[in-house]
């Protein structure tokens, strides 16, 4: 590890449902949750005025809305968000050429590799106007950590949440750790966190004293050796800027095990067609398909099916999913699934599996798709298509300009008329199939005057961290 807290970790504060209230005005301040949502739609992100409610990401949706219904329910736009991310990433390659993408909102800096921090005050310099730059740039707020390492670097910025910098002291991390949940440890999941406190270890301390021995034998080789390495503040990994990708995967860890097979099988196709948005949206395909099962005794089983060639089809890789998921004995309960793509490629061969063919054709009639046009033409009147209007979805009127899809139904869709830069607007009702009202593009949340630069908006009064052991906090 260093002796200067020259790693950095930035983690962008509820980033889809910021990004939402910043470009919607009556939203701002309001409870917000942006994910599927449909019976089966679970949350991606909620507001902090959402978490109140106890609302958290992965989520079921029907669930989000019994503990938070008055909150604005809306579907993503991850294009508006990878535009945001592209931003905010530009700024972290100023600062170094080492910069190592977590996902869209996250990302650790080695700020000695850019000569952006050589000791701790420079160090916090950097982290202070790297967040006012952000601010200045995309109009949101991210959460910055500083410290020796990078796990310690992430542990800071969550303790930095919402909106603010917490540098760790080199020197002062076990002090920091001790007292704190072993939940804090990356890694450490509901299932492991509870298998822990089973054997009577709550805290960072606790594992330490465990001792390393009882760590292997409680929780295995791999995962032992590194609990114990993190409870003693180890961690020498360095920040590794971006590379090739090898494979593409998602995987869900459970609070409960599940035990219902129908709903091991339902996971199983959820987490493959989030695994197809994430190879899409990277512009990749994959010919290996991987079942990933961790059983309710921390079995760790996978199981991997080779295609004849690389595909991003959502219907290909689902069918491929459930018949590894044939194979698996799941009658004593999940702890975890996932679902990967590997063997990754930029390019897709069609039509691997001709049974795949009607499913696809169903899909993209559900996403609002263009279909080929059928030999005997239908008025497009005759086909009213209220899901092209998706909650949250940006739209353009003719008469009343830009604005944002509430909702839509029974032949109606509901917009409330704001930009970004405008006070709360007004909510109109429109027929479907209004020829004035269509589809647009998100507006920028900060417009730039000719000649304005990107640079430093200054210093945000605030802070995070006041009064912890080796935690200095930095203003926001």
């Amino acid at each position: 590890m260093r002796n200067v807290p020259t790693i950095l970790h930035l983690d962008m504060d509820a980033f889809y449902a910021q990004a939402e209230q910043a470009s919607k005005p009556s939203l701002r301040g309001k409870a917000v949750v942006v994910g599927g949502i449909g019976p089966r739609g679970v949350v991606a992100t909620a507001s902090y005025e959402a978490r109140v409610f106890g609302v958290h990401s992965a989520m079921p949706t029907a669930q989000a809305r019994r503990l938070a219904p008055n909150a604005a329910y809306l579907v993503p736009r991850f294009t508006f968000y990878r535009s945001i991310s592209d931003q905010v990433m530009a700024l972290l390659r100023a600062l170094s050429p080492l910069v190592e993408p977590l996902s869209l909102d996250e990302a650790f800096v080695d700020l000695e590799a850019g000569q952006a921090a050589w000791d701790t005050d420079s160090a916090r310099l950097a982290g202070v106007r790297l967040r006012a730059d952000i601010r200045n740039v995309t109009g949101l707020t991210g959460s910055v950590g500083l410290a020796a390492s990078k796990m310690l670097a992430k542990i800071a910025s969550e303790e930095a949440k919402p909106d603010g910098l917490v540098l760790i002291e080199p020197g002062t991390e076990r002090a920091l750790l001790g007292p704190m949940s072993v939940r804090t440890l990356p890694g450490v999941g509901p299932a492991t966190g509870d298998h822990l406190r089973r054997a009577g270890i709550t805290t960072v301390d606790e594992l330490a004293e465990a001792g390393e021995d009882e760590l292997v034998r409680l929780v295995g080789k791999a995962h032992g050796h590194g609990l114990y390495a993190m409870a003693l503040a180890r961690d020498d990994r360095p920040v590794v800027a971006e590379r090739e990708a090898k494979s593409v995967s998602v995987e869900d860890t459970y609070d409960v095990d599940i035990h219902d097979r129908v709903r091991v099988e339902l996971e199983v196709q959820r987490l493959a067609e989030r695994c197809v948005r994430r190879l899409r949206g990277a512009g990749l395909s994959g010919r290996t398909i991987v079942l990933k099962v961790r059983r309710y005794d921390f079995s760790t089983l996978t199981r991997s099916e080779t295609l004849r060639g690389p595909t991003d089809d959502p219907v290909v890789v689902r069918e491929a999913a459930a018949r590894l998921l044939e194979s698996v004995d799941t009658t004593g309960g999940v702890r975890l699934l996932g679902v990967g793509v590997s063997g990754l490629a930029d390019f897709t061969q069609e039509d691997l599996f001709a049974q795949a063919a009607e499913g696809r054709a169903a899909e993209e009639r559900a996403e609002g798709a263009e279909e080929e046009a059928p030999e005997e033409p239908v008025e497009a009147e005759a086909v009213p298509i209220e899901h092209r209007w998706r909650p949250g979805h940006d739209v353009r009127h003719a008469e009343f300009g830009p604005g944002w899809v509430q909702g839509s139904g029974l032949g109606r869709v509901t917009v409330r008329f704001e930009t970004p830069e405008s006070e709360p607007g007004r909510v109109r009702t429109f027929r479907v199939d209004d020829p004035e009202l269509e589809p647009s593009d998100p507006l920028p949340l900060v417009r730039r005057r000719p000649g304005e630069d990107g640079g430093s908006a200054g210093i945000v009064a605030g802070d995070s961290g006041a009064g912890k052991p080796g935690v200095v906090a930095g203003n926001s």
